[in-house]
């Protein structure tokens, strides 16, 4: 949405400045570059090994040259911004930027990549870990026939065109055989992924819609409604908090499962293994052979914490719920986090935003927040009781 003329006088530095960071980041959507291309073929690979060789996995090219563009970041003038609040905004959202180009271009270098990676992701804490295994120490659940994988993804294409009827945003939808996850959205090209060579339940169907097209397309073209383009292309460590609100919309929709938090927890466990400097097949042994998973899951997991080098992103789902849903029990708005590619930290700056007109209220609301679908007693215990 374009800003008020008088606005863009008054702040014109700002706008300046958070244009040219919107024409740099175009080509830096990690994801994109992390996930591998050979992922069937060392899948067999691996487990004709009876698990025992470590995949080698091949990335995609880089789309923009990694020295330019920090070379550009910090050519930002950050001095003209006479707000100090936004000045301050601004040098954070250059820094992560950076740390971004460092992962992207040290993707498959594996100690480089992994550093890289924990300047902007992090680690799992101890209480993280005590959360994952507090988790799975509960027994599972009968499986339900809901959870029964029968669905291709052509079906998953029209379930997905249904459920985003209900929204006036234009919903893109591509096939893809190089995602790590069997659904996922690409906030580049406002485009939903789904994975070709794969089959879906009624259940992760549902947990997919609420999960992608509920909160992450809908902070995405909430985002667009913004004056700056910052709340696009997502503030300093917006992943933690974009995935919490994810997950919490699986919770209120009524499709999340212990078989889905246990998912979440062996993911903080992965990411854990990644930093006591375990292999990928030792992270795979850990999950498989002692948590008794099935080892198509197990693969994937420890794929997600081990593909680029080590990936520590997947250990914020955990904490990100935590966070929401305590969140809700103090009945505090979700507004804010829904406005964009927005964290947890940028929230005082974004109601200073508001305060001078440079932040819009949310077109898109997520439909599963205003009324809690949840009857499993079970999660709501696990919930109510992490630290």
């Amino acid at each position: 949405m374009i800003p008020k003329t008088s606005l863009i006088r008054e702040h014109q530095s700002l706008f300046e400045i958070d244009a040219n960071l919107d024409r740099l980041v175009k080509n830096i959507e990690l994801l994109s570059y992390v996930n591998p291309l050979n992922t069937e073929k060392e899948k067999h690979s691996f487990f004709a090994s009876k698990y025992t060789s470590n995949p080698e996995f091949r990335y995609p090219k880089l789309k923009f040259h990694p020295y330019k563009l920090h070379r550009l970041f910090f050519s930002q003038r950050l001095e003209r911004i006479q707000d100090e609040q936004l000045r301050d905004m601004y040098q954070d959202i250059i820094y992560y930027y950076s740390n971004m180009v460092q992962c992207i271009e040290t993707i498959g270098i594996k100690k480089r990549f992994h550093y890289n990676s924990l300047r902007v992701y992090g680690s799992p804490t101890e209480k993280d870990v005590e959360n994952a295994k507090f988790i799975l120490h509960f027994a599972d659940e009968e499986v339900s026939p809901l959870m029964d994988k029968v669905y291709s993804p052509e079906y998953a294409k029209n379930y997905f065109e249904v459920f985003s009827s209900k929204y006036d945003f234009p919903l893109n939808i591509k096939f893809s055989t190089h995602i790590a996850a069997d659904a996922m959205v690409s906030n580049a090209t406002r485009t939903l992924l789904i994975k070709r060579n794969t089959k879906f339940s009624e259940n992760q169907l549902l947990t997919l819609a609420n999960h992608e097209i509920g909160v992450h397309l809908v902070t995405t073209f909430n985002a667009e409604q913004q004056p700056l383009k910052i709340f696009s292309n997502g503030f300093p460590k917006n992943v933690e908090t974009q995935e919490g609100l994810a997950v919490f919309s699986e919770y209120m929709s009524g499709a999340l499962t212990l078989k889905r938090l246990k998912e979440l927890a062996y993911r903080v466990l992965a990411s854990d293994s990644l930093i006591k400097g375990y292999t990928f097949a030792d992270t795979f042994d850990m999950i498989h052979t002692q948590y008794k998973l099935d080892r198509n899951e197990a693969f994937t997991i420890t794929l997600r914490a081990h593909r680029g080098g080590g990936f520590t992103k997947d250990r914020l789902y955990l904490s990100g719920l935590r966070k929401i849903y305590k969140r809700y029990l103090m009945n505090k708005p979700m507004d804010i986090l829904l406005s964009g590619k927005v964290s947890f930290d940028a929230e005082s700056v974004i109601e200073h935003l508001d305060t001078i007109g440079l932040a819009n209220k949310n077109r898109y609301d997520n439909y599963a927040y205003k009324q809690n679908n949840n009857t499993n007693k079970t999660l709501d215990y696990i919930l109510n009781n992490l630290k």
